[in-house]
């Protein structure tokens, strides 16, 4: 099966910066999309930012211009470097990823454990 890793989340001023990472592993044939979400309390999860197999990337309006998401094919790994942060952002982040499993060659949805980005002010 396949497993998310996410790492990089923490306690951050506002204005500062996170880089959050999140490693695929597993009986991977490919991913087709690689990104991240996020869920803030009393609010539904939302799209933050991914990379879909193109290498078109997708960003939520409200982190335009403040986070870039990159992708490391050959480590099956996302990135998610967060700039100027707000107390807006905080939120547990979840990695996401649709993965070709090398086992049955089908596209499975793969969600990680998910990590805790705080913006103080």
């Amino acid at each position: 099966q396949v497993q998310l890793v996410e790492s990089g989340g923490g306690l951050v001023q506002a204005g500062g910066s996170l880089r959050l990472s999140c490693a695929a592993s597993g009986s991977i044939y490919s991913i087709n999309a690689m990104g991240w979400y996020r869920q803030a309390p009393g609010k539904q999860r939302e799209l933050v930012a991914n990379v879909i197999s193109s290498g078109i990337t997708n960003y939520a309006d409200s982190v335009k211009g403040r986070f870039t998401v990159s992708r490391d094919n050959a480590k099956n790994t996302v990135y998610l470097q967060m700039n100027s942060l707000k107390p807006e952002d905080t939120a547990v982040y979840y990695c996401n990823a649709q993965a070709v499993t090398a086992l049955t060659y089908r596209t499975r949805e793969v969600w990680g454990q998910g990590t805790l980005v705080t913006v103080s002010s």
